[in-house]
């Protein structure tokens, strides 16, 4: 049972969060024995950086293979080519924004959206204004489409997301956030699973659309940000964004939904779906894992 005075604790117990969490908990414990992580954790954080970059770039739209990621070195020449390049920067700089993310996380995502759009952009690092729109969660490409991956079960029609709240109310909600997350990192608050914080940080942005664009990725960088900070995954191998681009756009869709329509089982819905991302991104660290001991990366 959860304790503590966390305002996060009762989403802990909510119906299949613990099955979740334990389950989560069990599969990156694993990977983290796994007998090449004693001599290449590097390389392997290294990769699921990659790796990760790569899908959060697919779910914003810019589906390239991995190799093509590889290989490249230019991400200047068109939208697609920005936008993998803002997730490759933001993935590698990631787990150097620990230290600031755990006194003023709204320092590091201004640092994220930064890195998202570059230094060009008039707009980089500063969240919208008044009369400002936000970008939808996700790119109006994959709207009319089943999205990268799996569909949604059973061929369910892709439900359009309610619009972003106002600039006030996004930086209102996202202060809030910000305060709950450094009273965490003080230790006024605690006990939560961080699967499950990981989850309402991400959803929560999501929800916001705090910047004018790139909120996906910047969404999904701080759950990884946050998984690493709250001890669960702290090297960093386990890419839950993989996980999210093999489920596909519609079920990340569907399960945000959960989430913005605040009940107890559309909240657990969500934190189970950031779970199974999580698990997936295992699963792709391992094979890496079992290729770099088989001598073939």
């Amino acid at each position: 049972m959860s304790t503590g005075t966390d305002p996060l604790a009762p989403l802990a117990d909510l119906p299949g969060v613990p099955e979740a969490v334990a389950e989560v908990r069990k599969a990156v414990d694993r990977l983290y024995g796994h007998r090449v992580m004693r001599r290449r954790a590097s390389e392997v954080t290294s990769e699921a950086a990659l790796r990760g970059a790569r899908a959060s770039a697919a779910l914003d739209g810019a589906d390239w293979p991995l190799e093509e990621v590889r290989r490249r070195t230019d991400f200047s020449a068109d939208a697609q080519a920005r936008t993998v390049g803002g997730a490759l920067r933001i993935s590698a700089e990631a787990g150097q924004l620990l230290s600031t993310w755990r006194h003023s996380p709204l320092q590091v995502l201004a640092r994220l959206h930064l890195l998202a759009v570059g230094d060009a952009d008039p707009s980089a690092g500063r969240p919208r204004r008044p009369g400002e729109p936000a970008a939808n969660a996700f790119p109006a490409e994959l709207d009319a489409v089943e999205g990268v991956g799996a569909p949604v079960a059973g061929g369910a029609e892709v439900v359009e997301l309610p619009p972003a709240p106002s600039a006030e109310e996004s930086a209102a909600r996202l202060d809030q956030l910000s305060q709950l997350l450094a009273a965490r990192a003080e230790g006024a608050a605690g006990g939560t699973p961080a699967l499950v914080v990981a989850a309402v940080v991400h959803g929560e942005l999501l929800a916001l659309r705090p910047f004018g664009e790139h909120n996906g990725v910047i969404a999904r960088a701080a759950q990884r940000i946050v998984l690493i900070a709250e001890g669960l995954d702290p090297k960093a191998i386990c890419p839950a964004e993989v996980g999210f681009a093999e489920l596909g756009t519609a079920a990340y869709r569907q399960a945000l939904l959960g989430y913005l329509g605040g009940t107890p089982d559309g909240m657990a819905r969500w934190i189970a779906h950031c779970g199974a991302a999580l698990r997936l991104g295992v699963r792709e660290s391992t094979a890496v894992c079992e290729a770099m001991q088989r001598g073939m990366v």
